[in-house]
């Protein structure tokens, strides 16, 4: 179906039982899970699907060690109990990971091995594999490229690892399949309940993107699953006169991840900092062929779509890098930079307060107009996430209850019948990817034809049909993660994408953006 036929769709319908508003791990999760209980259901993006936080995590699905740490013993059980559920519905794009946390005081294996073992014993038949001890010579083996000075040894423990933004598209596609409509580059430009009566509609303004074009659609229920940007569709959505100015909910915190090669550490395990001088984390991650390190947590104010490393940030980055790997990561190794807004709850006795002593667990809203807002959580945790938005949706009147639990087994799109045989994500990308679609993406014209970083013209082809691609930045960010894995490259790949994408009839490619973008990706001084 063409994009003018899913607008026509779209408002064809003269009222929907939830719209959800929000593209991302929690709108897409809320999307689908509604989907499956028989609503009628559309999700209304105004960018791209996963294009703001989530496609710019750390990559992994973990129960969360540090929280555990915290004594937040709740969130580490159905973090772990829904990573099992990822791994499981979606075994092409999420796997499980070891991690080995390397010991350079003598306390530290003994430490932190006894909270890795309370971890397996928590994760129970979730489990991904059991926490050990390694010896010097066992943790470089695992580790090569570790700094083997003052090295005692280390713990090995399992979790998980994703294709982020492959997996939003799943979701995406997997509520489509159930019967949602499904639109990215729409925006809400207005919303406002019809009365003030039990029952009434919502109207919500609309306009394309894409090529300006205004619409309207009517919902029994709204969900606001804007991520960072929650606290202005409250705004909004407020009525003159009766509901109070919305408290603020989101107090954000940024996490930048840098990118280089595989060479700085080669091996198929992850490293894990618990605590580096400063007392935040690092990770050392192999993903798609490259290695990702991260991440910080630092507060900002402002809330960009295309949000910057600060200096500082990348400073913290590379030296602790240079502290356990044996060969120092300069400005110049770096062939990606990605940042991700991260929506952590701000409560009011914390709202001005740092950014470690805020919530990452989800809140749920219901304001006196009706819209329901949810923010906070994690990619790991979206699918209970979604559950809870619509028990609220139940319990506050706006929609009748119906049985959910169906998409703690509903297979995404694409997904195998089992992990058997799956190329891990560690390795570079290719069309293994796709999962049981690969052989119908083979099939489009231009499957021997290489345009860089294992993309073919026969994917760029498929995302412009079967995937909701309408741009360059589409294709070469989010469903071909290019520009996160080196961004010079990507912007090399870039003419012969808006190419293919004019020859399958995308009237405005945005070529001349997607340049600039990559520039973002790099370090400042960097040459494209």
């Amino acid at each position: 179906m063409t994009r003018a036929e899913l607008l026509q769709s779209l408002v064809r319908q003269p009222v929907y039982d939830l719209v959800v508003v929000g593209g991302g791990a929690t709108g897409l999760g809320v999307a689908l899970d509604a989907a499956l209980r028989g609503f009628s259901v559309a999700l209304l993006e105004s960018q791209d699907f996963a294009g703001g936080t989530s496609s710019r995590s750390t990559k992994l699905l973990h129960g969360g060690v540090r929280y555990l740490a915290q004594g937040n013993v709740a969130l580490v059980r159905e973090a772990l109990a829904e990573r099992a559920t990822v791994l499981r519905i979606a075994p092409h794009l999420a796997q499980p990971l070891p991690f080995v946390m390397p010991s350079y005081g003598w306390w530290q294996t003994p430490f932190y091995g006894v909270g890795l073992k309370l971890y397996d014993l928590m994760a129970g038949r979730a489990g991904l594999g059991r926490t050990a001890f390694l010896s010097k010579a066992e943790t470089l083996a695992a580790l090569p490229g570790a700094n083997p000075e003052g090295l005692h040894g280390g713990v090995r423990y399992w979790d998980g690892q994703f294709d982020d933004a492959r997996l939003a598209l799943a979701l995406a596609r997997s509520a489509e399949a159930a019967g949602a409509r499904v639109l990215n580059y729409l925006q809400v430009t207005g919303i406002r309940r019809l009365s003030d009566t039990p029952g009434a509609l919502t109207e919500l303004d609309l306009r394309d993107n894409l090529n300006g074009a205004a619409h309207r659609v009517q919902a029994r229920c709204v969900v606001n699953a804007t991520g960072v940007w929650v606290d202005d569709l409250r705004a909004r959505a407020r009525r003159e006169g009766q509901d109070p100015a919305p408290e603020r909910m989101v107090s954000p915190s940024q996490g930048v991840h840098v990118v280089v090669d595989r060479e700085f550490m080669p091996g198929d395990h992850a490293l894990l900092v618990p605590k580096t001088r400063d007392g935040r984390v690092l990770f050392a991650v192999p993903w798609l062929g490259k290695l990702i390190l991260g991440t910080t947590d630092t507060p900002r104010q402002d809330l960009p779509r295309e949000p910057q490393a600060f200096a500082e940030e990348l400073e913290f980055i590379l030296g602790e890098a240079g502290r356990v790997l044996s060969r120092p990561v300069r400005t110049e190794d770096i062939r990606s930079i990605w940042v991700g807004l991260r929506p952590l709850v701000a409560p009011p006795s914390t709202a001005e307060g740092g950014t470690k002593v805020l919530s990452r667990e989800h809140t749920i809203v219901v304001d006196g107009n009706g819209l329901v807002t949810v923010t906070g959580g994690k990619w790991t945790t979206y699918r209970a996430m979604a559950e809870d938005v619509l028990d609220r949706c139940f319990s506050s009147g706006l929609l009748p209850r119906r049985e959910g639990g169906l998409s703690e087994g509903h297979r995404l799109v694409g997904a195998p019948g089992t992990a058997d045989g799956a190329v891990p994500l560690h390795q570079a990308p290719g069309i293994h990817i796709y999962g049981t679609e690969a052989p119908q993406v083979a099939q489009c014209p231009g499957a021997d034809r290489q345009l860089g970083l294992g993309l073919t013209e026969a994917m760029v082809r498929h995302a412009v049909r079967s995937e909701h691609a309408h741009t360059v930045e589409d294709v070469l960010a989010r469903r071909w993660r290019a520009l996160f894995l080196d961004a010079k490259t990507a912007a090399a790949m870039a003419p012969a994408v808006a190419a293919i994408l004019g020859d399958e009839g995308v009237a405005e490619p945005a070529l001349d953006h997607f340049l600039q973008l990559c520039r973002h990706y790099l370090p400042a001084r960097s040459a494209i």
